[in-house]
């Protein structure tokens, strides 16, 4: 499908049930030539095609029902955490050493290092701009690439052609008063609130933080709001400019994006998908800032499709 289609996929998020795990998977550390340690975790048969999913900045923000979904597709399906989060390398979260080059580096090496050929690489939210610069930074490492939920320029001031933040939502999400991140019932509830001002599911997003701050480690603030919020994304250096790169994508390319996504909305998704070669635009005519449970189907089959 040739850049600027649309696919439309209605889907209810606010009211779709918790998917409960069922595949088994598995769960360790890799190590990178850096010296950098990711958190993993593996679905699916591992001589399969690599499906690497980079998370924002948690593997939790990839749904299970679709890892589980591509999985039974017949794909080896990895998803990861990003350093200072989850089971990754952590050292200040409050003042990053390392530059967004070097989390794309990162993810060239664990696809590497899982499988001899190109991985299709995945990113969702602050993820998707990890995706982007390790598919032009490292070309011969990737065979396909998946945007969801992103943009394509960095945290901060954005382009006069890119919609911002909808900044009544934002006043909203901002102005909930922080929780105690040593208290684990008070850090979920709010991000079951937060997910409400966003649209997406309370109750699926209650259960993920519960999920993330189990496999936190540690209750310092910094940490907790690393892996709960994605701050460390925003301190960290994200120049040069990519945007202006993506016509060099030579890869079959998908671009998934909520229609209500008020955080990123809607034109950041066409806006990736005009400018990379061929890309196809999945957009999900109900869903926010998550990939709710009842497209996992529809988005895993994009993917597969590539």
């Amino acid at each position: 499908m040739a850049a600027g289609d649309i696919s439309r996929v209605a889907c209810a998020a606010a009211t779709q049930p918790s998917w409960r795990l069922t595949m088994h998977s598995t769960v360790h550390s890799f190590r990178t030539p850096d010296g950098v340690t990711l958190g993993v975790e593996h679905f699916g048969d591992a001589a399969a095609p690599l499906v690497l999913l980079a998370g924002g900045t948690t593997m939790l923000s990839w749904p299970d029902a679709l890892c589980e979904t591509l999985a039974r597709g017949g794909r080896h399906v990895v998803r990861y955490d990003l350093r200072d989060s989850g089971a990754s390398t952590t050292v200040d979260p409050e003042a990053p050493a390392y530059t967004l080059r070097d989390l794309a580096a990162d993810a060239a090496a664990l696809a590497r290092g899982l499988d001899d050929r190109p991985a299709h690489l995945a990113g969702i939210g602050v993820g998707g701009m990890v995706a982007q610069v390790a598919a032009l930074d490292h070309p011969d490492a990737f065979s396909a690439l998946t945007l969801a939920g992103t943009r394509p320029v960095a945290p901060g001031p954005i382009d006069d052609d890119l919609p911002d933040h909808d900044a009544a939502t934002m006043d909203r999400r901002f102005a909930l008063p922080m929780p105690d991140w040593s208290d684990r019932a008070a850090v979920a509830e709010f991000a079951a609130a937060g997910a409400k001002i966003l649209g997406d599911d309370p109750a699926t997003a209650r259960a993920t933080a519960e999920r993330i701050f189990d496999r936190t480690p540690g209750t310092e603030p910094a940490v907790q709001m690393a892996n709960q919020m994605g701050m460390v994304f925003s301190k960290l250096d994200c120049k040069p400019r990519w945007r202006e790169r993506l016509p060099e994508l030579a890869i079959p390319a998908l671009v998934v994006h909520g229609r209500c996504d008020p955080f990123f909305p809607v034109g950041n998704g066409e806006a990736l998908a005009r400018e990379i070669p061929g890309a196809r635009l999945l957009v999900l005519e109900q869903a926010a800032t998550a990939i709710p449970d009842a497209a996992a189907h529809e988005v895993a089959a994009a993917m597969l499709a590539l």
